[in-house]
């Protein structure tokens, strides 16, 4: 039985009444490639990008609808995550009124983007064992609250939330909770897309950057009820992903074994390096991992990391955040890469 949700209480009212922008190529359904487009005032002439991208990107997500097992309805494409978040925010959050609860340590653009909006954050630490306080999360929120951000797997503590915990939120939390799978190849645990249609307040989002090796491209994807997506695509920019994008795209969504076997030679490589690191004497602990990183603790986070930088090495030093005292996150890398990662941290002292 579906939970009763109402979106409309919670979309900002300068969205509902807004018209969005409507391009030529978006009121134009058509498939022949004889037609004669004299409408938006491109260059003529043929070199392979003279005309504007498909505003909807129609073949990348009739793949991904394929793969994942979504309607096309329930996906939407921005330019890299980071602008699916920034849709969802400027949809549903008031500035200088709303606010949004995070979960440190956890992705900080979501602080970022809260700022840039003027949407308050309510920060709700993670547990000890880097897991949601419930409890305190639903106390915290208010008639305010319009989003709920659940990175799972969390970066930078690298685990999972667990899912009983995860849906306890679903269930009770009144505004939209926003799961982030960026890294849920890497898991153990199954994505909540198998789930979507039982929650209508649920946005999950995905990436290329990660498992599919395609960050420079900047594709983000979000995935949410027909209703959600029909208001962030009044919002998005009408050519939000370019042609170059959309053909890449294509080509490495199409190549899966490819994908598979990077995914199950990066778990893999993972971890025959926590099992170096934990022969190496000053690092403490490493942590469980559903991710391509390890979070691990070390003696002295900010002198390791300098010494690391001497010898080009560049790692995240994540000793600032919450929970992560004496922290560093390292990427799992290739297997050269992972060696003289090991070599270099042997020769510390």
């Amino acid at each position: 039985m579906k939970r009763e949700f109402n979106l409309n209480n919670l979309v900002r009212q300068s969205i509902k009444s807004l018209k969005p922008y409507a391009s030529a190529r978006d009121e134009y359904k058509g498939t022949s490639t004889d037609i004669i487009f004299l409408d938006a005032n491109e260059n003529p002439f043929d070199s392979k990008y003279n005309r504007y991208p498909d505003p909807q990107q129609d073949a990348v997500k009739r793949i991904l609808s394929q793969q994942k097992g979504v309607s096309k309805a329930n996906i939407l494409l921005g330019n890299g995550s980071d602008e699916v978040l920034d849709l969802i925010f400027r949809a549903f959050c008031n500035p200088n009124i709303d606010n949004v609860i995070t979960l440190p340590p956890t992705y900080g653009m979501y602080e970022v983007l809260a700022n840039i909006n003027a949407v308050d954050v309510v920060k709700i630490q993670l547990t000890e064992n880097f897991q949601p306080n419930v409890e305190q999360i639903l106390e915290a929120q208010n008639n305010n609250s319009k989003l709920l951000f659940l990175c799972s797997p969390n970066n930078p503590t690298a685990n999972s939330l667990t899912s009983e915990k995860i849906e306890q939120l679903i269930k009770k939390f009144r505004g939209i909770v926003v799961i982030d799978e960026a890294y849920i190849d890497f898991s153990r645990e199954e994505s909540w897309l198998s789930r979507l249609e039982e929650f209508p307040n649920v946005i999950i989002t995905q990436t290329l950057s990660k498992a599919y090796g395609m960050a420079g491209i900047r594709l983000g994807i979000c995935y949410a009820s027909e209703e959600i997506i029909r208001i962030l695509n009044k919002i998005k920019p009408p050519y939000n992903i370019n042609t170059l994008t959309q053909d890449k795209a294509i080509e490495r969504l199409l190549d899966s074994n490819t994908i598979e076997l990077d995914v199950k030679r990066i778990i893999s490589d993972r971890v025959l390096l926590a099992n170096e690191l934990s022969k190496i004497d000053f690092i403490e602990t490493i942590y469980p991992s559903d991710t391509n990183f390890l979070l691990v603790k070390v003696d002295n986070a900010n002198k390791r990391y300098q010494q690391l930088l001497e010898y080009g090495i560049v790692v995240r030093n994540r000793t600032s955040q919450p929970l992560c005292d004496n922290c560093l996150r390292f990427t799992v890398g290739t297997f050269m890469e992972n060696e003289e990662l090991i070599m270099t941290l042997k020769t510390l002292t």
